[in-house]
């Protein structure tokens, strides 16, 4: 049987290599795409979703740090209707050649080692898009307008307050949305429209950039810091594309807490499961969740095959969760399989998978950093709390204790 080889008019590249280092314990053992996320997904759903949403069905997901929980995860696509015979879901590790194989050495040389991948399907446009971004976007209306701009290379941007905009690469466009201008997190920003890293490419075009940025040893083999700047040096034809939802970089403890809580807030507009706009997921079935006769539940997202006993507010409890009777969690996120025992009081905290809180132990309080932002508490993957200790706020618990 032939392969329909019908070119495909546009692929995503989906950048999951990265190592998460700021998420500390948390990825420890995981890639940060694969952390869990808001009570049934991972970080990487978003992106595959939106590209399943989008009409995109040819995706390569480029691995690299922790790969085999991600790849397991990913699998052949058919939760996110991305299994199919030709194009759908592909995982892309460093490319081998010869007897030796090559690291990622940036995000653009990350695409580069996966042009012959991206050749197979001859499309006219490549998207390229990172793994650890909360967010729901159309792609097709960003493509449009790519194709309306003629550009050369589009990049989505989300307005943010001034004050917040030297933490992003920025954006300086003039009044038609050209970008003449790229500042990597300036001191003193010139413009609030910060980078989402979702670029659409010209593939013929990307790829001269590419061959020649990998050319040249001097060369970070960066999207931000090389192939951006040097197609605005160039001037190519680049044009910003504004996104009005909600957007979040989870790349941060403070970041990942945050997102989970605005799920549950009603003032937040990041519902996951409303129809057509879906974010998918893989879970395995588990039997429904069980709520004690001593159980209190306040705004929060409670998944399937928890049992419940305790107190819980404003948090999100992850499938498999145990909250064992008289324990209170606050404004925290229980990840999958984890137990907080009897009487133990969790607040303001991340209580990673397989994780467990000791009777009458207390983990994180309502202390606040200087900003005035809360402090977040941090317990990594199988880790234990013995009964009755105290993690102050803001500890990062990385041993069992």
């Amino acid at each position: 049987m032939l392969l329909n080889t019908t070119n495909k008019e546009i692929i995503a590249m989906l950048l999951a290599g990265g190592q998460g280092s700021r998420l500390g314990v948390l990825t420890d053992h995981v890639a940060k795409p694969a952390v869990p996320f808001g009570g049934k997904y991972r970080i990487i759903d978003f992106p595959l979703s939106n590209c399943a949403n989008s009409g995109i069905d040819t995706i390569g997901v480029l691995t690299q740090y922790r790969p085999l929980e991600l790849n397991a995860y990913i699998g052949n696509g058919q939760p996110w209707d991305l299994d199919r015979l030709y194009g759908g879901v592909s995982i892309l590790p460093p490319y081998v050649k010869g007897k030796s194989g090559e690291w990622y050495k940036g995000t653009a040389n990350a695409i580069y080692q996966n042009i012959n991948f991206i050749e197979q399907y001859n499309p006219k446009y490549v998207i390229i898009l990172s793994g650890d971004h909360v967010y729901k976007m159309n792609y097709a209306d960003m493509l449009k307008y790519h194709k309306e701009k003629q550009a050369d290379c589009t990049i989505a941007v989300i307005s943010v307050p001034i004050e917040e905009a030297s933490r992003f690469g920025v954006m300086n466009v003039d009044e038609n949305l050209r970008i003449y201008e790229f500042e990597e997190k300036p001191p003193e920003p010139k413009s609030n429209l910060a980078s989402m890293g979702v670029y659409i490419f010209d593939w013929k075009k990307l790829k001269e950039y590419l061959i020649k940025d990998e050319a040249d040893p001097e060369s970070q083999n960066d999207f931000g810091k090389n192939i951006i700047p040097d197609m605005l040096q160039a001037g190519e034809n680049m044009y910003a594309y504004e996104f009005k939802g909600y957007w979040k970089d989870v790349g941060t403890i403070e970041s990942l807490w945050e997102a989970n809580m605005d799920i549950i807030n009603p003032n937040v507009p990041i519902e996951l499961n409303d129809p057509p706009w879906r974010i998918y997921s893989k879970n395995d079935v588990l039997p429904p969740q069980y709520i004690g006769e001593n159980a209190i539940l306040r705004n929060s997202y409670i998944s399937e095959g928890c049992i419940i006993d305790g107190e819980i507010n404003n948090s999100i409890i992850f499938p498999g969760a145990v909250i064992g009777r008289g324990a209170v969690v606050s404004h925290s996120v229980i990840m999958p399989n984890a137990a907080v025992e009897e009487k133990a009081v969790v607040s303001y905290a991340l209580i990673s998978t397989g994780a467990v809180i000791g009777n009458e132990a207390t983990v994180g309080d309502e202390e606040l950093n200087e900003n005035g932002s809360h402090k977040i508490t941090v317990v990594g993957d199988g880790l234990s709390v013995s009964p009755g200790r105290k993690i102050p706020a803001g500890v990062i618990v990385s041993d069992n204790v």
